[in-house]
């Protein structure tokens, strides 16, 4: 797979607002960098992440969706990350019988207190990404710029 010089991965990262979404903010506090290219949506608890938000966002365009939550053990919500975790294996599955590969979409536990954990996943998931190259096996073509 060939890929492009210029090429700049879109990706998407589902974030836990008590969490993960903290240690994003603290990795901007300590001025600790990841790519500009990771947009941000902050979800009440991993759990809320419905897969089909996934595949949309594989759809309009995404090149890598990650999902960040608490510590299993840690969520707000007492056991709202066992969920995810079990939602987020059956969407693994899903994602190889559609012929994305599993590399482009993954699941973090990110705490308040670790920004430069998030910050290091961002840079490595966007590493990992840019490798894979553009995703254009969910692409709707009216989603296109």
């Amino acid at each position: 797979m060939q890929v492009e010089k210029n090429f700049e991965p879109t990706v998407v990262a589902f974030c836990c607002n008590w969490c993960s979404y903290a240690g994003a903010d603290l990795s901007g506090n300590n001025r600790i960098q990841y790519p500009a290219n990771v947009k941000i949506i902050r979800i009440p608890c991993s759990c809320r992440l419905n897969p089909m938000f996934i595949l949309r966002a594989f759809q309009r365009g995404a090149d890598g969706v990650i999902l960040c939550g608490c510590h299993p053990g840690d969520c707000h919500y007492t056991s709202g990350n066992y969920f995810a975790r079990r939602r987020m294996t059956l969407l693994f599955s899903m994602l190889s019988f559609l012929g994305i590969e599993k590399e482009r979409c993954r699941v973090e536990w990110v705490s308040a207190a670790e920004g430069a954990k998030f910050a290091a996943t961002m840079n490595d998931f966007v590493a990992t990404i840019t490798r894979l190259g553009e995703n254009k096996k969910l692409e709707d073509l009216r989603c296109k710029k």
